[in-house]
């Protein structure tokens, strides 16, 4: 229960904070309208998703106003594609994307995930021809996010899907050359992907989920921020760990927050509550970043060292108060460092404070991964896979989600400027250094084995 003291805390929060809900999600199973009829299946899959999802919007901004805080974020995620369309080929993918587009559209929601193949041990030909179809879908839709499992701890790293992934981005920046290869904002690759994720591009939802349910992805960095500068002014000299405990609490009243709307949300609508992902979701708006709470807690700019200690702090804190709040926590739950949907970010990549380098080692200990990063356009597919690789290695050794959503920016070159706009943000292209050098390991392809700990039956 909140005291009178946090009620009054929360609302403030709303009023001068940007605490808000950053995404409600509607999952939705798509395995009972598997057919081998590529037009039957597209007549099933439209009926049953907008059959589910047509009071969802509209419930979901009257329960927001009902509550004063909005609901910024509404979306859609459905069963794996590859797997509900394991016969399918390439172009038949492509306008089972094109249909999911239309849903979203008309039921107006933001986004919808699950143009997804899970891959990490092998491939089917299902899966092989979507991967093909991920360029050409992302290009030709508006809404439609994809993602991809490479990895896991318990298999190890398919070094082939991460090619062929390497292939899938440059491709996809290509066909989107006209706005900065914005078609890679919509997809992830993912090592330990969870099966309920309400956030894009990596929202799908698994097959051990119920055939519809939310899931609700909290927001703010803006309030933990203005926490510990509080904390601060009224204690200077406040250590690490009493910030901990400041961040703790302030991560559970968020979560709270969240989980009072999804589960109204859920009723209204007849479906099943899920999950409160707990990630602190940044915008490119100030005041809204999660880079300002490492000059809260007294780094010159996130990318300094002290950013790889400073962050396992703030993650920690955040999954222990979000826990606290809540007995169905899932997602990714941490804090998110999307170079350019966070202004803080991108100005610390700017002005060389923070490399690529510098981020795929935070990756260690944060949500996900390399989120949002703009890297040169002439950057070969070969080195984004081995990228890929080492970003899927950190989570498959840590038994941690990790995730690559990067934009190789055709056209452009490191120092250049990226733009993407909305939520999406803009940011400094990032240098990368050594280009080509990893092609030969790449072109071996096989599977990386799971590391020891892998053995835990």
């Amino acid at each position: 229960m909140l005291s009178e003291m946090e009620v009054l805390q929360i609302l403030e929060m709303v009023k001068n904070e940007h605490l808000d809900v950053r995404t409600v999600t509607l999952g939705v199973s798509l395995f009972d309208c598997v057919s081998h009829d590529i037009d039957i299946f597209k007549e099933k899959i439209y009926t049953k998703i907008t059959r589910l999802a047509e009071n969802f919007v509209s419930q979901c901004n009257v329960v927001g106003q009902k509550y004063g805080i909005e609901v910024v974020n509404k979306r859609i995620s459905v069963s794996p594609i590859a797997v509900c369309g394991g016969g399918f080929t390439s172009k038949e993918f492509i306008e089972i994307a094109k249909t999911l587009d239309n849903i979203a559209e008309e039921v107006g929601v933001d986004f919808i995930g699950g143009f997804s193949a899970l891959v990490e041990k092998g491939m089917t030909n299902g899966d092989i021809e979507l991967i093909k179809a991920i360029p050409q879908s992302l290009a030709q839709t508006n809404r439609v996010c994809s993602s991809v499992n490479v990895a896991s701890s318990k298999t190890g790293i398919n070094m082939d899907a991460v090619y062929m992934m390497g292939k899938a981005i440059k491709k996809a920046a290509e066909l989107s050359a006209s706005r900065d290869g914005i078609s890679c904002a919509k997809l992830c690759v993912f090592s330990n992907i969870p099966q309920d994720i309400p956030f894009m591009a990596g929202a799908y939802l698994g097959t051990g989920e119920p055939d519809a349910v939310i899931n609700v992805g909290v927001s703010g960095p803006g309030v933990v921020k203005k926490a510990i500068d509080r904390a601060l002014a009224n204690n200077p000299k406040l250590t690490l760990g009493g910030l901990s405990e400041i961040i703790k609490r302030t991560a559970y009243k968020v979560t709270r927050v969240g989980e009072i709307i999804a589960r109204e949300v859920a009723k209204n609508i007849g479906v099943s509550f899920g999950i409160v992902d707990l990630s602190l979701a940044p915008t490119p708006n100030v005041g809204d970043s999660v880079g300002e709470i490492f000059e809260s807690l007294g780094l010159t700019s996130i990318g300094v060292p002290g950013s790889t200690a400073a962050l396992a702090l703030l993650n920690d804190a955040v999954k222990k108060g979000g826990a606290f709040a809540s007995s169905h926590v899932g997602g990714l739950s941490g804090a998110f460092i999307p170079v350019s949907e966070d202004l803080n970010i991108a100005r610390a990549v700017e002005e060389k404070y923070l490399s690529l380098e510098k981020l795929e080692a935070m990756t260690c200990v944060c949500s996900v991964g390399l989120d949002m990063i703009a890297l040169p356009g002439d950057i070969p597919a070969e080195t984004i896979s081995a990228i890929i690789a080492d970003e899927m290695a950190i989570g498959v050794i840590n038994k941690k989600t990790t995730a690559v959503r990067i934009i190789p920016v055709p056209g452009k070159k490191a120092g250049e400027r990226a733009y993407f706009g909305g939520l999406l943000g803009e940011a400094t292209i990032c240098e990368v250094q050594h280009m080509g050098c990893s092609n030969d390991f790449i072109k071996k392809g096989g599977r990386i084995p799971a590391p020891l700990q892998s053995l835990t039956n």
